[in-house]
């Protein structure tokens, strides 16, 4: 075991060492999180897959619009409002429209969710070794190892031509949704001391479906349930090429690494609390506020507790109010605005109305009780884990799986991205990085 006296010493002594005057960014217009100034993002690639849009840029001012989101230049409100209409679920066709570029034709999107039906169960051995026999205490990580595994199972895992990333996004895409419900049972069993429940998924259901029963003792689940479910993963499925995970997946791919080890690259980055972990925070500051806030509807005292998260007085003491802002929406968050919908269907059908109208009233308040803490913040509307965490937790989804939802989603949206910079072969992504110290010599070791 490290000595604490040590580690402390030399713990100080590397955040000496690894401080950099923050004046100095400035100085040298270093683009931190390779945004620019306004917030807007350094333009560092061009994609044909997704496109988010939350404001526009007029006479060299950045105006607030109602938020949109794309897939091959879809709405995804379209897609979503779709599957509402006609009863049915469409994260497989969102799924083949970012891989493939267009909607599917209804022989097109059968022949698609028979393929995935048929790769959703994994192969022979592969659940024993890959996570049955190591089960860990974080589900993304075992998400990401089980990744590493499909390397090992796979002949001809190194190839980087589009029909080998094709095969292998499909296992994946269609593998997912298992490997996320075996490691929350194995975690389930080995750390928490309960009974171990493994089934097979069923080929005749939907992802979402197939989700639910592998992940609940008796396997049941409402209409509703499901339909939610999908609607979620829909949502989560692609986000443009800038976000944390998917520009993870293309510096990844621009090494030529191999496709397992570019998809537990960007899986681990949505592991992260301020990707794809935000719920959780959400979920977190919602139970502080129902215990401080004694009356929900009093929106007066509602605000001033945000306000005093705001000022670091309460919360976890960042100042931020957890499912407010997006770092491109600004008036409003397409997801959100479809996902509240399925909230308030669910509160309704559960019996917790109340809690949906405190989401409602945050929602309401937060914006201009930020304006008013921070006069000079730009315009914040509610993004998605305002209310993903909220739907997760009325289908009765343990909080380890929120963030795993997360990436089963996500995964069609990676396995497009790494072909499209494979397909268009950029050079490797290296940018660069300004040293700021002072050459000095060595110092012979006799002489320190």
């Amino acid at each position: 075991m490290i000595n604490p006296n040590w580690l402390k010493t030399r713990a100080d002594e590397a955040r000496k060492a690894n401080t950099i005057d923050p004046a100095l960014y400035r100085r040298f217009n270093v683009k931190r999180g390779l945004r620019n100034e306004d917030g807007t993002g350094v333009l560092v690639g061009l994609t044909t897959i997704g496109a988010v849009h939350g404001y526009v840029v007029s006479e060299g001012e950045k105006l607030a619009v109602p938020g949109q989101l794309f897939y091959r230049g879809v709405d995804v409100y379209d897609l979503v409002k779709s599957c509402e209409a006609e009863h049915r679920f469409g994260f497989e066709e969102a799924a083949y429209l970012l891989l493939f570029g267009a909607l599917p034709t209804k022989a097109q999107l059968e022949e698609w969710q028979n393929l995935l039906a048929e790769y959703r169960r994994l192969p022979d051995g592969f659940k024993e070794n890959a996570i049955i026999r190591s089960p860990g205490k974080d589900i993304m990580n075992s998400i990401a190892r089980a990744v590493l595994m499909g390397y090992t199972y796979d002949t001809t895992p190194d190839l980087l031509d589009i029909e080998t990333c094709l095969r292998q996004s499909v296992e994946l895409i269609a593998g997912f949704p298992t490997i996320a419900a075996y490691a929350y049972q194995a975690k389930s069993h080995y750390h928490l001391g309960r009974s171990l429940m493994i089934r097979y998924p069923d080929p005749t259901k939907s992802t979402a479906e197939n989700l639910l029963m592998l992940i609940r003792e008796d396997g049941q689940y409402t209409q509703l349930e499901a339909e939610t479910l999908d609607r979620a993963l829909i949502l989560h499925a692609e986000h443009g090429g800038g976000n944390n995970s998917t520009f993870t997946t293309h510096v990844v791919t621009s090494s030529f690494t191999d496709t397992y080890s570019a998809i537990a690259s960007a899986t681990l980055a949505l592991k992260g609390s301020r990707h794809g972990g935000a719920n959780l925070r959400v979920m977190r500051q919602m139970d502080e506020i129902k215990k401080n806030v004694a009356d929900w509807t009093d929106e007066g005292a509602l605000a001033d507790y945000l306000a005093k998260i705001l000022k670091k007085q309460a919360g976890d003491g960042t100042g931020l109010v957890y499912g407010l802002g997006h770092a491109v929406y600004t008036l409003s968050d397409p997801r959100a605005v479809i996902l509240k919908e399925k909230a308030r269907s669910l509160a309704e059908e559960d019996g917790r109305m109340d809690e949906f109208e405190l989401y409602d009233r945050i929602e309401r308040l937060g914006p201009e009780v930020i304006r008013t803490v921070h006069p000079g913040a730009r315009e914040v509307c509610a993004n998605v884990d305002l209310y993903s965490g909220f739907v997760y937790d009325m289908l009765n989804i343990p909080k380890d799986l929120y963030t795993p939802l997360f990436a089963v989603g996500r995964v069609p949206g990676w396995c497009a991205h790494r072909m499209e910079e494979l397909t268009n072969t950029s050079p490797i992504i290296r940018p660069a990085y300004k040293p700021i110290f002072k050459a000095r010599s060595y110092t012979p070791l006799a002489d320190r």
